[in-house]
């Protein structure tokens, strides 16, 4: 599960630099996908705090 949302995690913010190259920071789609990258890096953040308090 963590590998995966670290590979899908990477992709976002590799197609997010792109778009930041080439596109408005406004534009939607450069929205649509920093949202996106905000939610997955949210997850992430939840499950690596879950498995901290497990580990006590």
């Amino acid at each position: 599960m963590e590998k995966k949302l670290l590979k899908r995690i990477e992709g976002l913010r590799k197609r997010l630099n792109k778009f930041g190259l080439t596109r408005n920071l406004v534009d939607s789609e450069v929205v649509e996908v920093s949202q996106q990258l905000d939610h997955l890096l949210n997850q992430y953040q939840r499950l690596v705090s879950y498995q901290q308090l497990s580990f006590w």
